[in-house]
Formats: C-alpha cells, sequence, structure tokens
C-alpha cells in the first residue's frame, strides 16, 4: 500500500530534523557537557555553602588566581589536539622572570623587562619544539628533562634566592597587568578572557588552527595535504612558552616577590583544566571554550572543598580523578567510534 504524501513528508522532516540536532551534538557536544557539569557544580557549592558562594568576595578571588594557570592551560589545549604534550612550562614560568628581573635591574626599564620576559618564554618554547620535532624524542620525556633543566637554571642563577618587585607597585605595568577594574574586577581575568577569544580565533578561524587539529588526527594525511606539521607543532610549543613566561609574571607581580619555587604547584591545575575540558590526550580533538570553563572548575574545587567542611588534602585527589576519568573517557570513546 503506498504511503500517503503527507506521511512520507512529515517523516523526512522528521528525519531531517533529528540529523540536525545530531549534528549539533557532535559539533557542540563536549562545550554542553563542561557546562552542564560548570552549572551543576556551582549548584552544588551554592547549596552547600551559601554564605561562601553567595558572596562576591569569592569570584573576585577566582577571577585574581585562575588566570595564573588558565592563560596556560589555553595554548597548551593546541599542542595536546596536535598530539604532544608540555610538562616544562611550569618551570618557564621562573626562567621567564629571572630574565625580567635582570633586565628591569639592568635598565630600570618595565617594557623592556616585559618584552625580555616574553622573548625568554618563546625562545624556550621553540627549543621544546625543536627537541621534540627535529631530534623526534617524545614530547613527554623531552618536556620532563627540560622541565628539571630549567628549573635547575633558576635554582643556579638565582641560588635559591628571591627577589622583591615591590618597586614595581608604582608602575604602569602593575596597573595594567595586575591591577583592579573598578577596585574589584582584576586585570588578569581581562587579560585571559583576551587571550581566551585570540586562541579561540587562531584555532577555529585560521588555517593555523586547522592544521592543529589535522595534526593531531593524522599527521601522515596532514603532510600529504601540504600542511608543515613541523612547523606548525613547533609553533604551538612556542606559544605555550610565552604563556607560561606571561603568567609567571603576572604571579610574581600579584605577590610582588619572584620565588626561586615559582610554578611549581600550577601542573596539575593546568593538565586539568586542559583534559576536563574536552580535549583527548590522543589529539585532534579539543576546545578552547571547554578549557575555558574547566579553569574556573578547577579553580574553585579547592575552595568549594574547604567551604564545604573538608580538608585541602582533597584536592590533589579530585585534580588526579579528574585527569584519570577525562583519559579513560576518550580512550573509551576512540574505541567506540573507532
Amino acid at each position: 500500500m503506498a504511503i500517503p504524501a503527507e506521511t512520507q513528508a512529515l517523516s523526512d522532516r522528521r528525519r531531517v530534523q533529528q540529523s540536525r540536532w545530531q549534528l549539533f551534538g557532535r559539533k557542540y557536544g563536549l562545550q554542553l557537557g563542561i557546562i552542564s557539569v560548570f552549572v551543576l557544580m556551582w549548584l552544588l557549592f551554592i547549596v552547600a555553602a551559601p554564605t561562601t558562594f553567595l558572596s562576591s568576595q569569592i569570584y573576585a578571588a577566582f577571577m585574581s588566581t585562575t588566570p595564573f594557570f588558565g592563560i596556560m592551560a589555553l595554548p597548551l589545549t593546541m599542542v595536546v589536539i596536535a598530539g604532544e604534550m608540555d610538562l616544562s612550562f611550569p618551570s618557564v614560568m621562573a626562567v621567564g622572570m629571572v630574565a625580567f628581573m635582570w633586565v628591569f635591574g639592568t635598565t630600570n626599564s618595565p617594557l623592556l623587562a616585559l618584552i625580555a620576559c616574553l622573548a625568554v618564554g618563546f625562545v624556550i618554547g621553540t627549543i621544546n619544539g625543536v627537541i621534540v620535532v627535529r631530534l623526534g624524542i617524545p614530547s613527554l620525556i623531552a618536556t620532563i628533562g627540560t622541565m628539571f633543566l630549567w628549573r635547575g637554571a633558576v635554582l643556579v642563577l638565582t641560588n635559591g634566592t628571591g627577589a622583591t618587585l615591590v618597586p614595581l607597585r608604582e608602575t604602569w605595568l602593575h596597573t595594567l597587568l595586575v591591577g583592579r577594574v573598578a577596585n574589584y574586577l582584576p586585570a588578569q581575568f581581562i587579560w585571559m578572557v583576551l587571550i581566551g577569544v585570540a586562541t579561540w580565533v587562531v584555532l577555529n578561524r585560521h588555517k593555523f588552527g586547522a592544521h592543529v587539529y589535522l595534526i593531531g588526527d593524522n599527521e601522515n594525511s596532514a603532510r600529504l595535504m601540504g600542511v608543515n606539521a613541523d612547523r606548525t607543532r613547533m609553533l604551538t610549543f612556542a606559544l605555550v612558552g610565552v604563556a607560561a613566561a606571561f603568567a609567571g609574571l603576572l604571579v610574581s607581580l600579584e605577590v610582588s616577590y619572584l620565588w626561586p619555587s615559582l610554578g611549581e604547584g600550577y601542573l596539575m591545575r593546568t593538565l586539568s583544566s586542559v583534559f576536563l575540558g574536552g580535549t583527548s590526550v590522543f589529539g585532534g580533538t579539543g576546545t578552547i571554550l571547554g578549557t575555558f570553563i574547566a579553569c574556573f572548575i578547577i579553580g574553585a574545587i579547592e575552595a568549594g572543598i574547604v567551604a564545604v567542611g573538608l580538608t585541602g588534602f582533597y584536592t590533589q585527589l579530585i585534580y588526579g580523578l579528574i585527569i584519570v576519568l577525562s583519559v579513560a573517557m576518550h580512550a573509551w570513546l576512540r574505541k567506540r567510534l573507532g
């Protein structure tokens, strides 16, 4: 028996609509998932500790501290999407600040010191890229080595002693980087938003970002399509180096002191933000929006744990659990969809 034309048309429209929803889910599933986690966690903290999480001061604190690792997590997302890993960025934070202090002490120019800090970060990131790309050493091993190398260099150059940054409090650089807008909004949060937008544009609206995704998905195919995979991968490492040096400057200016141990304690937070945000450790998958939101989830965990009455010892447990579960989830999806 023939199907009426109206029934057939209705069925076709339903299939088209279902197909559109499936495409939407595939395209934005990672972002929707992390946003859902963000909302649910915040509601949980508000119900469990309303006095803390309904206060404006706690949000000022989040916006003040989260950018210290969030600024590194954003470009690190591109490195991981490209199928690589960088564990040296905590040490690069300190090396960049050593360069900053040396140039500032020599020239008394905040601008020249800032340029030197970022330049050193770029050079170190490029060196990491060269070691990985040109020498063929796995990035995980290479950056573990350079992490200890640069930390050792900092300790040798500083003799294990810190230095005050109090003279910089009255300079334009301090106001520009870590000042407070309207006596509330931290400048470092604005910088994180700007870097997040710039990274998103590069990754989603520029051919460099398309090359990063192609390399992470299938490097051989990317090379056959004419992508300069070596240059692209080295540049992602260089961007992480610049971001790490800049983050180290923000941390030091915030506390007005350079500690030789600068950067220690940011490794787990940064990696957790990247993986929780939906970036696959296997490469080829990840979003800047997911990492951005995940940074504030990670930034709120410690405060939320203490506010609900638990000890701070649970923090590292949860960070590690996030990394393990994220990697396990992506491994399962890779097998299921592969």
